[in-house]
């Protein structure tokens, strides 16, 4: 029976973070239904009620330990650990967990992750000691592969894959045509997604996402549907949003004001017909569910994966322009159809290479 410890940013209220835990779990149980698994989470009660597994605490080290020493591999991942750009603390963290590893004497694996920025000679040191003594690296991008070889990283073996989410499988939309109806945000019309976040104080973006939501409801006499993929933060993000809107009373325009699981979310963004992301997640769950997307960049992130399916962002999120906006929104709008099937291929390696991930993780296991 086969014990694996999972690091990362579970237990926050983030739609993103609990998908990949979901889709890594799915994932390594398709390949062992036996497997025990612990997750280290700032919130150990939550995540073992939503995701069936036991669970300890972030600072509780006594249990990480533990749970470490009697365990045969640790993942760490997947997303975006390894950065110190939205905060500095977080990456010596994540990389402490690795260092505990190696003094318990249990493989390490970077599992799909998103590898930098990181900025400093300290931290690129740091990265360099510890990251070259882990077993095994899968990164989701080629952009962490160019990261990687910048900070000297290369004595583990590496492999480009795909983010854990793209495995995840697809769910049916009845979930989401229930919390629509909800919210009276049903009936027999076309509807924009979007995905909004605070981000460092800007508002020019929330004013031209309320100029682009205003247009569609006016030109294709569509709903407008604000998701929350980190909760309760962008509920206020997207309020701010609504706010700024001259339709925000039409009736049109809804902001979703409740927690969802990674089903719900799945099954809502299946029920829209165009996804406008800030959030990566948001894009990926539309890559899922087969609904063309449009992303504005904030972090590489974003544009790794829109290049992986041969995209690029509109913009990002300090001088995008709404008249950019309405140009691929247009394009896209107008050939909703042949979007999707032009991205279902390309998703379709992605989603084989994201459950490869898994397949490393028990190899590496079984030595």
């Amino acid at each position: 029976m086969s014990r694996i410890v999972i690091s990362g940013y579970y237990g926050s209220s983030n739609a993103g973070d609990e998908a990949m835990l979901a889709a890594m779990l799915q994932v390594l149980g398709d390949l062992d239904a036996k497997l025990q698994v612990t997750v280290i989470s700032s919130s150990p009660q939550q995540t073992a009620e939503c995701h069936g597994v036991r669970a300890v605490g972030w600072l509780d080290m006594p249990a990480i330990w533990s749970a470490l020493r009697q365990a045969d591999l640790l993942i760490s991942g997947g997303g975006s650990l390894l950065q110190n750009v939205t905060s500095r603390r977080s990456l010596y963290y994540y990389l402490f967990i690795i260092a505990m590893a190696h003094l318990a004497g249990t493989k390490v694996m970077l599992y799909a992750q998103g590898i930098g920025p990181i900025i400093g000679s300290l931290a690129e040191h740091v990265m360099r000691f510890i990251v070259n003594r882990v077993n095994l690296i899968t990164v989701r991008d080629k952009g962490s592969l160019d990261e990687l070889a910048r900070l000297g990283i290369t004595r583990p073996h590496i492999e480009c894959t795909a983010d854990p989410v793209l495995g995840i499988h697809p769910t049916g939309r009845e979930a989401g045509r229930a919390i629509l109806a909800h919210y009276h945000a049903d009936g027999a019309r076309p509807v924009l997604g979007i995905s909004v976040r605070d981000w460092c104080g800007w508002t020019h973006y929330k004013q031209v996402l309320a100029e682009v939501a205003d247009t569609v409801i006016r030109e294709q006499g569509a709903r407008v549907v604000f998701l929350p993929m980190q909760y309760p933060e962008d509920v206020h993000a997207a309020e701010s949003v609504a706010a700024l809107m001259q339709e925000r009373d039409s009736g049109l325009c809804t902001v979703l004001r409740d927690e969802y699981n990674t089903s719900e979310f799945l099954s809502l963004v299946g029920n829209m017909d165009l996804m406008l992301g800030v959030r990566l997640h948001a894009l990926i769950f539309a890559g899922v569910m087969g609904v063309p997307m449009i992303g504005i960049s904030y972090d590489p992130k974003i544009d790794r994966f829109l290049d992986s399916i041969g995209e690029q962002p509109v913009g990002n999120l300090k001088d995008v322009e709404a008249h950019e906006l309405m140009v691929e929104l247009r394009r896209k709008w107008n050939d909703r159809k042949g979007f999707r099937e032009r991205n279902a291929s390309l998703l379709a390696d992605l989603r084989t290479r994201a459950s490869r991930n898994a397949e490393l993780a028990f190899g590496l296991i079984e030595g």
